[in-house]
């Protein structure tokens, strides 16, 4: 239903449609109109549920008297203010999971990147002893690897960027729609991008660190070897 449009409600009343707000978990679509319509249309509806405004200091005493005088159960007296800040405690520790989770994923994502440059760099030592063979210095050689590894590195790093807003913007923007029927704002955290490619820097370094120190320490006699194996 569209802004400014008219809907159609029970007894033949069309009334004009002046905002649409999502009910989150409520499987049914339901109308909100104010008081003084609902009474003109509908006179002989019951108004069991009422909201009142006031200072947070004096609802304990309010609602003590609504028990006492009129017989209400406290069951059905809610205050909003003391349910809003049970929600705000319930959000905190979900956002604080959530961190945590985070930081989990972050890390498992910076060990997996590091044990996969790792393999790439010890399956490329035996392909370093022909050029070392040609008169290429261990220095030189300890030199492309870590150039290698961290232009890997930066092509993976401007990769994944554009990658995951993209997903994020399908998730968003299509899926959330579809299964919820309201829609997320997209937010940019470059600070975000900033430390995951600083992870990913270190796991990067790390990585090209152990290869280099093995290359520097075999004897050449190991390296020699290469060329018996081939043969």
């Amino acid at each position: 239903m569209a802004l400014g449009g008219q809907i159609e409600l029970p007894g033949g009343w069309e009334a004009q449609v002046v905002g649409v707000f999502s009910d989150y978990g409520n499987p049914s679509g339901q109308v909100i109109i104010g008081l003084d319509a609902l009474v003109r249309h509908y006179p002989d509806v019951s108004k069991l549920r009422y909201g009142l405004r006031m200072e947070p200091e004096q609802v304990p005493a309010f609602k003590r008297r609504l028990v006492e005088e009129f017989g209400l159960p406290e069951d059905n007296i809610i205050d909003q203010a003391s349910l809003k800040q049970q929600s705000t405690a319930i959000f905190e520790q979900t956002f604080a999971v959530t961190g945590t989770l985070n930081v989990l994923t972050l890390a498992v994502a910076g060990f997996a990147m590091f044990s996969s440059l790792l393999t790439l760099s010890s399956l490329r030592l035996p392909q370093l002893a022909p050029v070392w063979a040609m008169g290429l210095r261990r220095r030189d050689l300890a030199l492309v690897e870590v150039v290698r590894t961290l232009a890997l590195w930066l092509a993976t790093f401007i990769a994944s960027v554009p990658v995951g807003l993209a997903l994020a913007w399908v998730l968003l923007a299509i899926i959330n729609v579809e299964a919820f029927g309201w829609r997320l704002p997209l937010i940019l955290f470059p600070v975000d991008w900033l430390r995951l490619g600083v992870v990913a820097f270190v796991a990067a370094v790390i990585s090209v660190a152990i290869p280099i120190r093995r290359l520097a320490r075999t004897d050449s006699g190991d390296l020699l070897k290469v060329f018996a194996n081939e043969r």
